[in-house]
């Protein structure tokens, strides 16, 4: 049986690559896993040798404290990897096939898994939805690591229909797992289409996955807007129009000089709970707001920025419970429509698999993706907790390009 390693979280601004326990087809008790799941079989799994495993910003709010994150918790829900083992109840996938896991885990027997919402998978979790490596969401272990278990392989997993050509487009592919599809859905549920005009919030690798689908869906003008130059230069660079947060002027005024009005047709919310105001502070509402100022009557916001129900570094009593003062009397007004929440990946990977594949779409170029081992994950984490304008890709066994 081979070792394992992976990335373990610590504590507040701490990660590590420990050596953790190779997997099994069960899902073991440990640190977050809740009473229901502890000593589960997982039949209907599989075990992975991981490909590429990123890091994301949803990691990022567990590293800095902002969660009920207990520590152990191995990290880690963007997984692209190899069959290695399959367990005896799977059907429809064979050892060596290479596949894209979405981050969502889901047991396609529910009313909600039925009706296409495996966001919210009754029977994954103690609550609705799960996904791997992150708190509340039913203990099942990271993907930042050698090898990695995923259940329901039949329900969840996509397959790469050429091997050969997925590795040569495997940074593009690796996107699959979480941030293209979120991104995408940020932009859908936000009414982009053919001609919009589009605000983003935030240039960080969502942002910026969110930006490249909306030109894929059509947007004649994307905005994206940050505080951070070397982020809102990343969102140049593949054509979008950016807002630079620290200058005077108003989010509308700045947007009136690229558009000719102070409002477009649909905005994305690719920051979530950790938004701040100028100077740094601590404005959890914020982009909510100002995104419901600048939509247009009758306009919709794509919000999959993440905000929690636990918050342990908020500033105040109401933001540590996931309360906010976001202006609802504006958004009713203005009769504006509201989706957040995960999202439901499965819904769009194979339409976007088949966009990467036939070079439709260049997603890792647009989020800039960056390949580590996965023994600098530390660092990794650390560089984008200071604002680099990378993806980081950790690659396990050195099968990417670096």
């Amino acid at each position: 049986m081979p070792n394992n390693k992976g990335v373990v979280y610590i504590g507040p601004g701490k990660v590590e690559v420990q050596e953790i326990a190779y997997p099994t087809l069960e899902l073991r008790s440990g640190p977050g896993v809740p009473p229901m799941n502890a000593g589960r079989q997982c039949p209907h799994g599989v075990i992975l040798k991981v490909v590429a495993s990123n890091i994301c910003g949803s990691d990022q709010h567990m590293v800095r404290g902002r969660t009920t994150a207990p520590q152990g918790l191995g990290l880690g829900h963007e997984i692209t990897g190899e069959i290695i083992e399959k367990g005896r109840d799977v059907e429809f996938f064979n050892v060596g096939d290479l596949v894209s896991v979405p981050f969502n885990v889901a047991c396609g027997r529910c009313r909600m898994c039925k009706e296409g919402n495996t966001h919210v998978c009754l029977n994954v979790n103690s609550q609705p939805g799960g996904a791997y490596g992150y708190v509340d969401m039913g203990g099942w272990p990271g993907g930042q690591a050698d090898y990695v278990m995923t259940p329901y392989a039949d329900w969840n997993l996509l397959k790469f229909p050429d091997k050969d050509q997925a590795m040569e487009k495997i940074l593009d592919l690796a996107m699959l797992a979480d941030i293209f599809p979120t991104g995408y859905h940020g932009a859908v549920t936000a009414g982009v289409g053919a001609g919009s005009t589009v605000y983003v919030a935030g240039a960080g690798p969502v942002g910026l996955a969110a930006a490249a689908a909306a030109y894929f869906l059509g947007a004649a003008v994307v905005i994206v807007g940050d505080f951070n130059q070397q982020r809102l230069a990343q969102a140049r660079s593949f054509g979008c129009e950016t807002v630079d947060l620290n200058q005077d002027a108003t989010l509308s005024a700045q947007i009136e000089q690229i558009l000719g009005i102070p409002e477009v047709d649909a905005a994305i919310d690719a920051v979530g709970f950790e938004a701040k105001g100028q100077g740094g502070s601590a404005q959890p509402a914020i982009v909510l707001n100002s995104m419901m100022e600048i939509t247009r009557a009758a306009g919709k916001l794509g919000i999959p920025g993440l905000y929690v129900t636990g918050d342990p570094g908020a500033e105040d009593e109401d933001a540590r419970v996931g309360s906010l003062k976001v202006r609802m009397g504006l958004g009713w007004a203005k009769g504006h429509g509201f989706t957040t929440g995960q999202c439901p990946v499965m819904k769009y990977h194979r339409g976007l698999m088949e966009a990467i594949l036939r070079d439709r779409v260049q997603i890792a170029k647009a989020v800039n993706a960056t390949v580590l081992p996965l023994d600098e994950a530390p660092e990794g984490y650390a560089d984008f907790d200071r604002g680099e304008a990378k993806k980081f890709v950790l690659d396990p066994h050195g099968m990417l390009t670096r």
